[in-house]
Parts: structure tokens; sequence; C-alpha cells
């Protein structure tokens, strides 16, 4: 698990409050001046809570994002029971929240693309993913946990990019062709298992590698 950035209900109350001011102002001191302002905050507090400046913001925002989604699935009265719909749903729950706030998102994903960003870019799309399949109840502890994180970290910033631009009644184009990615990496997964299984069964058990203990 990699460590989550600082947290407190001051970011949060910020986070939420700034979102209105970024598709103006976008992540900076000045959207970021007013926010405070609107949850009784003083400007100065913004160095205090936000040091890193855009950077900070936005990891902030992504690990808000990443909580919610994790409440979100957790409260849903029908969870999925399958893991490539649980994985679908926590994607869906989290873009349905941020909706109204596809600026603020297109703004982040600009932030992140900076050369000066990149590790942030790294770690905050890391913890996204690692949240959307522990939203989805996976368990993996194999060698099969890195992998599975790896391909969905691609779809899900394909998956981003489309919803950006998707202007279809909630979503529904993007959602689809969430599903039809994911339908293809559990083609792959099953071409994968079948080729273990049929490995395993002419590989003498001395030379089988073993999997990590866990995560």
């Amino acid at each position: 698990m990699i460590t989550p950035p600082e947290r407190s209900a001051e970011r949060d109350a910020a986070i939420d409050a700034i979102l209105a001011h970024v598709p103006f102002d976008g992540w900076t001191l000045r959207a970021l001046h007013l926010a405070l302002a609107e949850v009784g905050l003083h400007p100065d507090d913004a160095a205090l809570l936000f040091p890193g400046g855009a950077g900070d913001l936005v990891e902030a925002f992504c690990d808000l994002a990443d909580r919610r989604m994790v409440l979100d699935v957790a409260a849903m009265e029908a969870p999925p029971a399958r893991l490539g719909a649980g994985v679908s749903a926590a994607i869906a729950l989290r873009l349905a929240r941020n909706r109204a706030h596809k600026e603020a998102v297109r703004r982040a994903v600009s932030v992140l693309a900076l050369p000066q960003n990149a590790r942030i870019a790294v770690v905050c799309g890391a913890r996204t993913v690692d949240a959307i399949w522990q939203a989805a109840g996976d368990e993996s502890a194999d060698f099969s946990w890195y992998t599975k994180r790896v391909s969905l970290a691609a779809i899900y910033g394909a998956t981003v990019l489309f919803w950006l631009r998707d202007t279809s009644p909630k979503e529904a184009d993007t959602l689809a062709f969430l599903n039809r990615r994911l339908a293809d990496l559990g083609r792959i997964g099953a071409l994968r298992r079948g080729a273990e299984a049929l490995l395993a069964r002419f590989t003498p058990a001395a030379l089988r590698p073993v999997p990590p203990a866990g995560p």
C-alpha cells in the first residue's frame, strides 16, 4: 500500500470548495484562497495545508476521490458478485461523483502531465488503481496482484480521457467503453491462466516459482 498524503477535515473541506473555482482559475493559489474563505479559513492557511502548490492540491483531490469511491461501493445495497463487475461499479461511481466537476478533473490531468509532477502522477495513479481493486474486493496476493494493477492503470487512464469528452446521457458511452476494455482484460487473463495451468502440468514442482506472500 502506498502511503497516502496528509489527511484532515480542513484539507477535505478546502478541496470540496475549490472545485467550483478551478474551471475559472485553475488549481491555483487564487482558487485556493477563495475556497478557504468559503470554509471559514484564513488565506494564510494555504501554505500550511497545501505547501506543494498545485501538485499538492491535485494529489489531495485524487486521494479524497479514492476514499469516497471505496465508501460508495461499500454502501451499495447489492454489491457486484463478480470482481470485474465490482471494478466497473467502482469506476462508474467515481465518475458519477465528479460529473459536475469535469473541468476540474481536466485541469487536474493537465497539472499531473507537467514534468515536475511526474512523481505525483505515478503515485496518484497507483493509489487510485489499488483503491479500485480494494473496493471491488480483490484479495489476491500472488503475482497477479501486480499484473492486474498495471493492466487496470492503462484502462482507467483511457477511460478518464474518454469520459472527459463524453456528452452522452450519464456518460453511458464511457461505461460501454470501460466494460469493453474490462472484457478484453478478462479474456487475456483467462488465456494467461490457461497457459499457466498447462505450464504447471509439465513443470517439476521444484522449478515452479513461489508467489509473494502478499502485496
